[in-house]
């Protein structure tokens, strides 16, 4: 038995959440949750077999049918005191984050207030589901549209935002009128149980929201389940490719949000400081752990040098280290193996002929004990190149020189990922003809990292989505709902004929 075995049988263990309570797997299959901060494992947390995954869908069915029934206003009744509960709890619920995730507390304090906002926008659900009524389409004859739920529908979110992701899906879908499966990372499951509990504190009726920790197993089955109607997801892009295939095979609603490689276009006449500002807090926050993270900047002409100068002083301000502890301002990848991953990206870039300005691999030796990894820049990066192709997910940014806008708006269009995508300049008319054409879901202007509010929704183009509908927002409503036309007439019997002609308006 090696030491980490030995280690595992004493941690706690994280079970799923079915029925409205714990539930402990009988699986016999595990996996290990790590503290990025230490190196050292954590908890054990359960792995759901095929069997648990059909049990948590047929509790999840039965829920439905009195959930779906429940009036619209109880529905919102409960996502207002999910509210409430989430507000009053923000810093516990950021601490379980930082604990399993490694992120910073102000960083987690972040992700809960932007989750906060999609359980906010739910309350105004009912405001969605209105629907349309048309008086009089034909004579006597009145036309109108409802928007019904789907039934059982399931969630599977990524480790880098194990609470707002899961957020941005089951308020809408709950309010909606569906019951949801959450499939999350394993890689930080805890916060997700304690959401569970405060969906049952504010009222929610068991069975209506449930938690399934697993793997591949669990996925595949949650992909294949007749009774589960609509998958979400938030990946990597060949997972949400292999997602939303499968899902779609088996006849179902599929979002599936991938990855993404973010451009930051600087034009001669920005800031310097602010577009400075701006790209070390996009590509090095959460260390660079998101998918709207920043971790290509494109420098047109003469703005180059300086700009990497500016870059470079701001770099070496920040305080690498555990997230709990106070004043540091990024902590450590999720795990050894991604550390290394994104290391390796580093190591590789002057093979390549790109020039690496500062080395994140030589991070310091206090941090060595968890999964820290300092910040990099690498310069003269192109297209073509395994660091400006992969998404590295990591604290590594890298810098493309180019000499006019029209080729920096070509290599971005030409891009396969097409998540987000920024400018930064004082010419309005050039940001403008760039939200014009840049071939991305979301762009910031003079904005880095433009995650849209909760009022309208998320999601990219290209590589970055599979599916139809944006997440969260008015699209996530149409998501989780159908739409169903009624045709209604109440005639007098004595004028009733038979008439085998097409039905048109007279």
């Amino acid at each position: 038995m090696t030491t980490v075995q030995e280690q595992a049988i004493a941690l706690r263990s994280v079970n799923h959440w079915i029925g409205g309570k714990p539930f402990a797997s009988k699986s016999g299959r595990t996996a290990i949750v790590w503290d990025p901060a230490t190196g050292k494992p954590q908890a054990n947390v359960d792995l759901a077999s095929v069997d648990e995954v059909d049990h948590a869908v047929a509790v999840a069915k039965e829920a439905f049918l009195a959930w779906r029934a429940t009036p619209l206003s109880r529905r919102a009744e409960v996502m207002f005191k999910l509210r409430e509960l989430v507000d009053v709890n923000r810093r516990r619920i950021a601490e379980l984050l930082t604990m399993e995730h490694g992120k910073t507390v102000s960083d987690a304090m972040g992700e809960v207030a932007r989750g906060l906002e999609n359980i906010e926008f739910a309350c105004g659900v009912p405001n969605l589901l209105k629907g349309g009524y048309s008086e009089q389409a034909s004579r006597g004859v009145d036309v109108y549209q409802i928007r019904q739920p789907l039934g059982v529908v399931a969630g599977i979110t990524p480790f880098n935002f194990p609470a707002m992701v899961p957020m941005w899906m089951f308020a809408n879908a709950i309010t909606c009128g569906n019951a949801f499966i959450l499939k999350p990372s394993e890689k930080d499951p805890t916060v997700t149980l304690y959401l569970a509990e405060l969906l049952h504190q504010a009222g929610l009726p068991d069975g209506v929201f449930n938690v399934l920790h697993g793997d591949k197993v669990a996925v595949d089955r949650l992909l294949e389940h007749p009774d589960v109607k609509a998958i979400s997801f938030v990946g990597s892009t060949p997972i949400a490719k292999y997602v939303y295939e499968t899902g779609t095979k088996h006849g179902k609603r599929v979002q599936a949000l991938g990855g993404a490689k973010n451009h930051m276009l600087v034009l001669p006449d920005a800031d310097i400081g602010m577009a400075a500002d701006a790209a070390v807090s996009a590509a090095y926050g959460s260390a660079g752990e998101r998918c709207m993270a920043i971790s290509l900047v494109v420098a047109v002409g003469s703005v180059a040098d300086p700009l990497i100068d500016a870059i470079k002083e701001r770099m070496a301000k920040i305080k690498v280290g555990p997230g709990m502890e106070e004043g540091n301002e990024m902590g450590p990848l999720i795990s050894r193996e991604h550390r290394d991953k994104v290391a390796s990206y580093v190591a590789g870039a002057e093979r390549e002929g790109a020039k690496l300005t500062v080395d994140g691999r030589l991070e310091p030796a206090s941090s060595r004990e968890g999964f820290f990894l300092g910040t990099s820049l690498i310069d003269n990066v192109k297209p073509g190149m395994k660091c400006y192709e992969d998404e590295i997910f990591g604290p590594v940014l890298g810098v493309v020189r180019v000499n006019t806008y029209d080729e920096a708006l070509r290599m971005i269009n030409d891009n396969p990922f097409g998540n987000g995508a920024a400018i930064f300049t004082r010419d309005g008319g050039v940001a403008r003809q760039f939200q014009f054409d840049v071939e991305a879901g979301m762009v910031g202007v003079n904005v880095p990292i433009p995650v849209p509010v909760a009022y309208y929704s998320f999601g990219g183009w290209k590589a970055s989505l599979f599916g139809d509908l944006h997440m969260y927002g008015p699209e996530g409503v149409h998501f989780y709902t159908r739409a169903k036309v009624v045709t209604s007439r109440w005639p007098d019997p004595s004028t009733s004929k038979v008439d085998l002609g097409f039905p048109q308006v007279r």
